[in-house]
């Protein structure tokens, strides 16, 4: 018997519709069979798709950043397609958030032909963590101008909701977002700039009924989760990690408070906490709102 394919340095298997995650069994015509690499996270799970344009600006990655830390101690999985830009920026926030992250690359599972070849190491991370890669094509299937369609189609119907954090308006991004559309997948998008080319397209589907997100919270609401929920997963073990001026901060965030109000309360350097705010963002125990420092652990 041939020995099974490998990718990373896990193995790859073949499943069919039977052992299809819940929603992308519910679709007309799904792939006739899908390959799987690392483990695929239970249905239990809210399965959020994250995408973006390649040439992201410093507020996509600011807002993805914001959103997916926020994330934290809530069952959501983060799918996305491990491609240059927004897609590796989700999978990166969402490892650092402790959340399962799905890649879809746009080729097959093959060491050698995986793409973009620039990715290997944050595919082998996800694995580590214990995510998976999928993909609809052969193992050994290269990235074509044919199999990137395919792939988002794959994205969008093995999702809960669709999430847009930029996009130009004739951009693969939007073939995405028309996807969930199509498989009748809630659409979000990040309001942006009128001024910015990158925020056109997700500023044309809000006006077409997709729902405007702006913070964390917004999309646990749309994903039938409730931060306190979400809290109830947090353990006092995390707080252990803390050092003494970072538990400090939290104690001053019994209710949401400007960096200035902060910096008079805890009679602190305004470059001492920029330092201590990055710190418990990374770790997902605040997140900005509108200027406000929020908490999001519970003390």
């Amino acid at each position: 018997m041939a020995n099974k394919p490998h990718c990373l340095g896990y193995e790859v298997e073949v499943i069919y519709k039977d052992d299809y995650p819940f929603l992308l069994r519910q679709i007309d015509k799904p792939p006739r069979k899908i390959y799987i690499c690392g483990k695929l996270p239970s249905d239990n799970n809210k399965f959020l798709c994250v995408i973006g344009s390649r040439a992201h600006s410093k507020y996509g990655d600011e807002v993805c950043k914001q959103i997916i830390i926020g994330l934290r101690g809530a069952p959501v999985v983060i799918v996305s397609g491990l491609a240059i830009g927004i897609d590796s920026l989700a999978h990166k926030y969402a490892l650092e958030a402790g959340l399962t992250t799905i890649a879809v690359p746009g080729s097959g599972l093959a060491d050698q032909i995986l793409y973009p070849r620039s990715h290997t190491s944050l595919a082998k991370q996800i694995l580590d963590a214990g995510g998976a890669l999928m993909s609809p094509f052969g193992y050994d299937t290269s990235g074509a101008d044919w199999t990137f369609p395919v792939r988002n189609a794959l994205m969008a119907a093995c999702s809960h909701a669709v999430l847009m954090i930029e996009a130009r308006g004739d951009s693969g991004t939007m073939i995405t977002a028309n996807n969930a559309l199509e498989f009748s997948r809630d659409l979000l998008a990040v309001p942006g700039s009128v001024f910015s080319e990158l925020s056109q397209g997700t500023n044309s589907k809000i006006r077409q009924g997709a729902i405007a997100v702006t913070c964390a919270e917004d999309v646990l609401e749309s994903l039938g989760l409730s931060r306190t929920e979400t809290l109830a997963t947090q353990t006092l073990f995390d707080l252990r990690k803390l050092d003494d001026m970072e538990k400090k901060l939290l104690d001053h965030l019994s209710y949401p408070k400007l960096r200035d109000e902060l910096i008079r309360d805890m009679d602190i350097d305004i470059s001492d906490l920029n330092a201590l705010i990055s710190s418990l963002e990374l770790q997902g125990a605040i997140t900005e709102e509108e200027g406000f420092l929020v908490r999001l652990w519970k003390i």
